[in-house]
């Protein structure tokens, strides 16, 4: 973890980005059965179009880097003055259970804070318990959920305040 390193990600990077987001995200469509026609939105499904869109209007990306190695991601989007959304957070399957999304969230915290928020908030599957509970553990709450027609799944809100 010492040779790892967090940088901004600018536009001739989206598409090696959004592979890792679709390899990460992977993981949870196949535990949940989601799939591109009943979920397209997830990051399992994401394009490199799909992010570009989100860059262009102005949302600020990180890639987690070892060695020269891509492997995690997050986004942040400032939602209002005080809140920024943290999404398509992910480190890849094989470099899991090592602190790396840990030290993501900690770097997202730290940009939402120099972006002038005072909350993080995300939505995640609410039926992934073992993530609610990964970011209950951080000290994110949860503060509620919603259901969309168009996703198989509730959505659950979690919010960090800085």
């Amino acid at each position: 973890m010492q040779n790892c390193v967090i940088k901004p990600i600018d536009a001739g990077m989206l598409a090696e980005c959004a592979a890792v987001i679709r390899t990460g995200f992977g993981t949870v469509a196949a535990e949940f059965d989601l799939s591109e026609q009943n979920c397209p939105t997830n990051g399992a499904f994401m394009t490199t179009e799909r992010l570009l869109a989100d860059y262009q209007r102005g949302n600020v990306m990180y890639g987690l880097y070892d060695a020269q190695s891509l492997i995690g991601f997050l986004q942040l989007e400032k939602k209002s003055e005080q809140r920024v959304e943290l999404k398509n957070i992910t480190v890849l399957p094989q470099n899991r259970h090592s602190g790396f999304g840990k030290m993501l969230l900690d770097f997202a915290c730290e940009e939402a804070r120099k972006m002038g928020a005072s909350c993080l908030t995300i939505g995640i599957i609410e039926e992934n318990t073992v993530l609610k509970n990964w970011y209950a553990q951080y000290g994110f709450a949860h503060t509620g959920t919603r259901l969309f027609a168009h996703l198989p799944f509730t959505v659950g809100f979690m919010q960090y305040d800085l």
